[in-house]
């Protein structure tokens, strides 16, 4: 019988080979997504939390929960947990974690801290005392002193605070998941790879139905939407993960469970479509759906909004205007989106869109009544990622009634291996020789 510790944010369970207990973080609106994904990859006793789930399993299932869930931040294996009414109890009850066993004297190290509702109130100064802790105790044990890693770190410990309770953990990521590694350029003010994965699985969209970003700044929308409908794991392109550098990394099981993720990597029937008004960002976007082998299943042009004319009658589009800050100063923010209204009702009849924004007075002069308002936060900005439904009537939409191109043509051998061949030589052409 396992036994259940609880905190305030999540259930820590008493350790054993099979079952240990982890939290999984993501963006506040996005949990509920992240639990789903979490037990479709066979994860126990998940728990919806603050902006994260709490979960159970085994090593495995910890090196899948890194791989597979696209909505993750990051995926922690808290070690410890204990009231912190000060820094001094804070620093007492670090040193009761053996620290030489989680990792070596030769190891760099760093800590983040979290604080929320606790009279501890800063949290550099958490991170600081706990620092504090581990450095003195392998002086203590070896008579040396690990060192602290800037950046890339061999190993990441989380110390989160809440109500005065604290958990500490091993950051089993390292740096943030939203770091997919597809990424080699970013136009200003990139949307995070995390919540545009979020709000891809939030609007239901699997591949039925073709998908546009008709504002897609350097793409992190489409690739997102790439990778899911061809069931590409969320951590395909990254090389790292700092569970790699525990004492008890498994090489073999770690090759097992990317393998047999990527065998499921399977070519999409839909098309999807990516532009944007700005040169500069198309090519910056070109460059990343080509780092990523990514560059012949999104059809990417310089287009503005009002001259996109979609082939088929239905479809989705999902996309990110600007929220304002800028272009209200020159007047421009309102007209933006009454623009948008605009397109929506007369070029994508029998469409849906789904549009993200913080600011909720000038999405009024898009003229449409949502059918959906989502909270969720774009970083520390409060969005709503608001539904529109165009429902044909008997106003008709103006559509190119011309053949639909094939997106893919008569492609030879599996989905996986045609991706695979594709990142290692771009200008390779699927189809007949």
């Amino acid at each position: 019988m396992l036994k259940h510790y609880f905190c305030t944010d999540f259930i820590i369970m008493e350790q054993n080979e099979n079952s240990q207990s982890f939290m999984a973080k993501t963006f506040a609106g996005l949990e509920e997504i992240l639990a789903e994904e979490l037990k479709n990859i066979g994860a126990g006793n998940v728990r919806v939390i603050n902006r994260g789930v709490s979960f159970t399993g085994d090593t495995e299932l910890m090196y899948k929960a890194n791989y597979l869930c696209h909505t993750a931040l990051r995926i922690l294996k808290p070690v410890a947990a204990f009231k912190a009414d000060d820094d001094e109890q804070l620093y007492a009850e670090a040193m009761k974690i053996h620290w030489p066993d989680i990792f070596r004297i030769d190891q760099t190290f760093t800590v983040n801290g979290n604080v929320f509702h606790s009279k501890l109130t800063h949290s550099q100064y958490v991170a600081l005392r706990t620092k504090d802790a581990i450095v003195d105790q392998f002086r203590e044990v070896t008579g040396k002193r690990p060192w602290v890693g800037k950046t890339d770190a061999d190993i990441y410990i989380d110390v989160h605070i809440s109500h005065d309770m604290c958990t500490i953990s091993l950051d089993s990521s390292g740096e943030s998941l939203h770091k997919r590694g597809y990424r080699i350029a970013a136009d200003k003010a990139p949307i995070n790879e995390v919540l545009a994965a979020g709000m891809i699985k939030l609007t239901g969209w699997k591949g039925e139905k073709d998908f546009y970003d008709p504002m897609c700044g350097s793409g992190t929308i489409p690739m997102e939407a790439a990778m899911q409908v061809q069931h590409i794991p969320a951590g395909y392109y990254r090389k790292q993960f700092a569970f790699m550098n525990w004492a008890d990394y498994d090489s073999e099981l770690w090759e097992k469970v990317k393998n047999e993720a990527d065998l499921a990597i399977e070519e999409a029937d839909c098309s999807i479509f990516a532009s944007d008004r700005s040169a500069k960002a198309i090519g910056i976007a070109k460059r990343n759906l080509r780092n990523a082998g990514l560059h012949k299943d999104i059809a990417v042009k310089v287009a503005y909004f009002d001259s996109l004319k979609p082939k088929d009658k239905k479809g989705i589009l999902v996309f990110n205007p600007p929220y304002g800050k800028r272009m209200e100063e020159r007047g421009e923010i309102v007209r933006l989106y009454k623009g948008i209204g605009d397109v929506l009702k007369n070029n994508f009849i029998g469409f849906e869109a789904w549009i993200i924004t913080s600011n909720y007075e000038a999405a009024k002069f898009i003229g449409l009544r949502p059918s959906a308002r989502i909270q969720l936060f774009n970083g520390p900005i409060e969005t709503r990622f608001i539904k529109y439904e165009m429902y044909e009537g008997s106003k008709k939409g103006k559509y190119d009634d011309s053949p639909r191109k094939k997106t893919y043509g008569n492609r030879t051998g599996t989905g996986r291996d045609n991706f695979k061949n594709r990142r290692k030589n771009p200008e390779r052409k699927f189809g007949k020789k």
